[in-house]
């Protein structure tokens, strides 16, 4: 069934149906709850303006109560053969139940800006999953920095031994890494978070439609008010939360790089439990950290992701066009796989084992010589002059390390400031204001016409 089709159409050809569809029946299923909300949303402010009666809105809440708690909740909701999509399957099952009434749910709407609201409905609830995910990867590391923070580790540049280091300082980056990454996806979040129903097919419509209390019922914090810019919204937001997967991808591939090389015997700084690496089939003593590997292919992949539908949309004007049903296979399967690279790596930093006490071995004894340089400054010794005698000192082989390491400064060693980075990712998530959305869709699903 399709909702455009006229009565007098010829069948559509099957290959052609196959290529127009595409994954739509297999990917609307994640878009069955909001399509859902959306259309009682809809239906509340049609009532509104007298475009349903009372009587007939309570009908249609009711059965949409039903589908919503005992079918897409329970997962029991498909999208039957020969139905196009999920708005179709939605507004068919009402008809089959209710009657005529059902029929009345798509005044003054287009499939348009009811799949706009859909995508940014699941794209809203995506980036709440993101959030919680990457706050219990942030809990791990700033665990695990204040756990380790006296444990040193080599500090590196150019992949050359530098200066000292330690385990809680390289937790501690990663941690704060994700609070400006969550910091960018929040002000995507605002971008998704508007509200394009009643925009139709992108020229509104002649119906008085309230855009203002669909809003408010559906939990969004403004409009899209321009309802050419509504249809332009379409691919724009993806693009921006690829972007926005893009910037966490950057972090977690290196976060990855970083204990593939820690982990090999070269290095020697942290064990990976044994679930984590897999052997060779010929080379007994291989533990190969297989999932770090391809958590940093994912992440690596994901970075590609904004270009990617960049390129779907390329010259395209104004309007709807039919390419950005095609972003719609390329962002959902990402978000799930962004999902579980947060959750594995979350796994792997809770469970990686350190190694302590690393810097007593000799070879690193040469970080040590900017303690040196500085301790001579500290009694009176020009830098320059303190630099040149102890590079001296290095040369003709006389130089012993300063090995009592007293360092104040805010972010280093000794002054983690692992406190002030919690209170950062706390703002952050407090911006989100996650529970305006909560207790909009319990208002909604609770509402009845009286």
């Amino acid at each position: 069934m399709k909702l455009w089709q006229k009565a007098n159409s010829k069948k559509t050809n099957e290959i052609i149906e196959k290529f127009t569809v595409g994954k739509d029946r297999e990917l609307d299923i994640n878009l069955a709850p909001f399509d859902l909300l959306g259309s009682m949303a809809h239906s509340i402010m049609l009532e509104s303006i007298e475009l349903l009666e009372k009587q007939e809105l309570n009908s249609i809440l009711n059965e949409c109560k039903i589908i919503y708690n005992k079918e897409i909740k329970q997962g029991k909701f498909e999208i039957i053969a020969g139905i196009e999509d999920v708005h179709s399957q939605i507004e068919y099952t009402l008809t089959t139940r209710i009657g005529d009434i059902g029929k009345k749910i798509h005044s003054g709407r287009s499939r348009n800006d009811q799949v706009l609201v859909d995508l940014k409905m699941y794209l809203r609830n995506k980036i709440e999953e993101i959030t919680l995910h990457t706050k219990e990867l942030f809990d791990v590391l700033q665990e695990k920095s204040e756990l380790h923070k006296n444990d040193l580790l080599p500090g590196y540049t150019h992949l050359q031994i530098a200066m000292p280091s330690s385990f809680g300082l390289w937790f501690g980056a990663y941690a704060e890494s994700l609070v400006d990454d969550l910091t960018i996806l929040q002000s995507v979040y605002k971008v998704v978070n508007k509200n394009p129903l009643g925009s139709g097919a992108g020229y509104g419509s002649n119906f008085p439609l309230n855009r203002h209390f669909t809003t408010d019922l559906l939990g969004f914090d403004d409009l899209n008010y321009n309802v050419v810019y509504a249809q332009m919204t379409r691919g724009k937001m993806e693009f921006l939360v690829a972007q926005a997967l893009g910037v966490f991808a950057n972090t977690l591939s290196k976060m990855a790089m970083d204990v593939c090389l820690y982990n090999s015997q070269n290095f020697g700084f942290i064990n990976l439990p044994e679930e984590m690496t897999t052997g060779s089939s010929i080379m007994p003593h291989k533990k190969n950290p297989d999932v770090a590997e391809i958590l940093r292919g994912k992440a690596n992949k994901l970075k590609g992701l904004s270009s990617e539908i960049a390129f779907i949309q390329s010259n395209l004007p104004s309007g709807y066009h039919r390419e950005f049903q095609l972003i719609k296979e390329i962002i959902m399967p990402a978000l799930d796989d962004f999902l579980e690279s947060l959750s594995v790596a979350t796994f792997m930093i809770k469970n990686l084992k350190i190694k302590e006490n690393l810097l007593s071995d000799a070879k690193y004894d040469l970080m040590f010589s900017v303690e040196n340089v500085n301790q001579k400054v500290i009694e009176g010794m020009p830098f320059r002059d303190a630099y040149k005698a102890i590079g001296n000192e290095i040369e003709e082989g006389r130089f012993s390390p300063i090995k009592n390491l007293n360092h104040t400064l805010e972010g280093s060693i000794g002054n983690l400031c692992n406190k002030e980075i919690n209170n950062m990712m706390d703002k952050v998530i407090e911006s989100f204001d996650f529970e305006k959305v909560h207790k909009a869709f319990e208002k909604l699903l609770n509402y009845q016409a009286i």
